[in-house]
């Protein structure tokens, strides 16, 4: 018997209906076609803070007596569980402290002091929060929203799975991202309760393999900068580390060219927004394939808090990736014409070209040459190969180059 019930999660549930979004479940063919899986996604990114911490911070703030919500609650947070306790704080009337990492994206620091919280930006982990938190709870009485590693936390989270199984009731496997363990843990609870034989899988950053050790299944570093900011937790909850131990099947770590990879799937296939640790279940599909080729799986998109500058860069790196946006160097003898040559040719073949860099004055350039650096918009890779055949067929030498605007080393054989 874990610390949280299947009865809980069913308690948990009447208390959300009405205050939160009850959000859809579709089945995405794109994603399905470029996984090999039949996916389901559960959009919680639609909830009003644009993650699913919404569940948990109402169950939580709603078991409050008169006098702690007199007193007011304090939450460490990397963005979402702070807007929701944020949010839902201010509906109830109760004064709420946020402490939050000083590296937290601006977009949800913003946020939640528009949802009416006091913000704190105190260290650079959630670590280090939680060592501010304590202190205003020694000082001011406050009584702390914790993100995950509480009883009603767990089991508000948990009704997102209720959820998810009544829309899609016979999944083979429910892939759920892990930061402290809130999600996965209430999940778990649920699908056991619901569909005993169903694969619970959570997924982890791999910069960030908390539950990966404690589980002992080797002992990783921690820490770094990653994508997936909001499942960055180093330490994993007690509570929750007992309900992954004894309900979850198996473990993923994903990198972060997976994330970005999913990141860019949902915004380009999908049309929607997902941070990365909200597309952490989608970067563990796309990271470990055949683990779920042919079977049903159910996927919680858990938050959509994206910078949209972030998004963007994202964007341009998965072009860059599939090579439909490259960067060359054509290097020649100096004369009248020789832009408008290279310009012309590119555009026969189709090129787009984004922009274009003279460089006369350096030193790999000879005396009387030029070097020209060019990014264009392409095919793809093969194309990318006919525009640097017919560049040399007009007697122009050119090599590609990788983003950085050193020579690609996967290129070296295209020097025409």
């Amino acid at each position: 018997m874990t610390v949280v019930s299947f009865a809980d999660v069913e308690r948990a549930a009447r208390i959300v209906a009405g205050q939160i979004v009850r959000s859809p479940t579709f089945p995405p063919p794109a994603l399905s076609a470029l996984t090999g899986a039949e996916v389901w996604l559960k959009y919680e990114n639609m909830q009003a803070t644009g993650a699913f911490k919404d569940r948990g911070a109402i169950v939580k703030l709603a078991s409050l007596g008169e006098a702690e919500r007199a007193r007011g609650v304090v939450a460490m947070s990397a963005g979402n569980h702070a807007q929701a306790v944020s949010l839902f704080a201010t509906r109830l009337g109760v004064p709420a402290t946020i402490v939050m990492p000083a590296s937290t994206p601006i977009v949800k620091v913003e946020k939640t002091r528009g949802f009416g919280a006091r913000v704190i930006l105190h260290g650079d982990t959630l670590a280090d929060s939680e060592a501010r938190v304590r202190e205003l709870i020694a000082s001011d009485g406050l009584t702390l929203v914790h993100p995950y590693d509480d009883p009603h936390v767990i089991a508000g989270q948990g009704t997102a799975t209720l959820e998810l199984i009544a829309d899609a009731p016979d999944l083979d496997a429910l892939i759920v991202p892990v930061g402290g363990g809130g999600l996965v843990s209430g999940a778990a609870v649920a699908a056991r309760a619901l569909r005993p034989t169903m694969q619970v899988v959570g997924v982890e950053a791999e910069l960030y393999p908390s539950f990966w050790n404690a589980l002992g299944r080797g002992n990783l570093p921690i820490g770094g900068p990653t994508l997936a900011e909001g499942i960055a937790v180093k330490n994993v909850g007690r509570l929750t580390l007992e309900i992954v131990r004894a309900l979850v099947d198996r473990m993923i770590l994903v990198d972060e060219s997976d994330l970005e990879r999913a990141v860019n799937a949902l915004a380009t296939l999908q049309r929607t927004m997902a941070e990365g640790a909200g597309a952490a279940g989608l970067a563990a599909l796309l990271a470990e394939p055949e683990l779920f080729r042919g079977k049903k799986v159910g996927i919680i998109l858990s938050g959509g808090n994206i910078d949209a500058r972030l998004l963007a860069a994202i964007m341009v790196r998965e072009l860059e990736r599939d090579g439909r946006i490259v960067h060359i160097r054509v290097t020649a003898p100096d004369r009248p014409g020789l832009l408008g040559l290279i310009t012309s040719k590119i555009g026969e073949i189709g090129g787009n070209i984004l922009e274009v860099s003279h460089r006369r004055l350096m030193l790999d350039v000879p005396a009387k040459g030029v070097s020209v650096d060019i990014s264009m918009e392409t095919r793809g890779r093969m194309h990318t190969q006919e525009i640097l055949h017919g560049l040399a067929t007009a007697g122009l030498a050119s090599r590609r180059l990788a983003p950085t605007g050193d020579a690609d080393p996967l290129a070296v054989g295209a020097v025409l």
